[in-house]
């Protein structure tokens, strides 16, 4: 059974896209896709000059691309500490880590003040915080972040995404895109008001 039929996207330098779409609709397959962990049947994916179905998901990670995924995964019983480390494990630039780490900090300054618990003993919503910490940890040249409010409060949501507002959109259903264009001409659509903000 495919999951996907058809997806093609394009995600430019410096561009925060979205994918929108109800569970199950092919998000999370496409992220998948993207970092080695599901391999298409057909078709290609393409990232700074490199051909990533063809590569590891290690390879992929060394060329700049890091996942902070759906559910929470941390390692439990690992430190905070531990597990943002562990974000870096295959940066080069070894004396950069500990600025990084501030900067996820000063983001995320519930993950300071609990850097010595173990990950497993945190609320949904630090454990979230932490597994974005995590991917941020990487210097990544692609972030794929797939429901990064999910466990957040509306209040931390604000916070965090105050100033990350979406370029363009993707709209998939079905395992197909079917609507694609800038963010405020999505918000326009009466498909997107309708089926994903509740709008009558």
């Amino acid at each position: 059974m495919r999951a996907l039929r058809g997806i093609s996207l394009a995600v430019a330098p410096g561009e925060i896209v979205t994918l929108i779409g109800a569970n199950g609709a092919g998000k999370t397959t496409t992220l998948r896709t993207i970092l080695g962990t599901v391999r298409p049947r057909r078709g290609s994916v393409r990232f700074n000059g490199h051909r990533l179905d063809t590569l590891t998901t290690d390879r992929i990670v060394r060329l700049g691309i890091a996942q902070s995924p759906e559910g929470r995964r941390i390692f439990p019983r690992m430190t905070v500490l531990e597990n943002l480390e562990l974000g870096a494990f295959a940066r080069p630039d070894r004396a950069a880590i500990a600025p990084d780490l501030e900067r996820v900090f000063t983001l995320f300054p519930r993950l300071h003040e609990r850097v010595t618990q173990k990950g497993g003993t945190l609320s949904g919503g630090e454990q979230q915080m932490l597994a974005i910490g995590r991917a941020l940890m990487a210097r990544p040249t692609l972030l794929l972040l797939d429901e990064p409010s999910m466990g957040l409060s509306p209040i931390l949501v604000d916070a965090i995404f105050r100033i990350r507002v979406a370029h363009r959109g993707y709209v998939i259903q079905t395992g197909r895109i079917v609507l694609h264009d800038a963010a405020a001409e999505l918000l326009r659509s009466d498909l997107v008001r309708k089926t994903y903000l509740g709008e009558r």
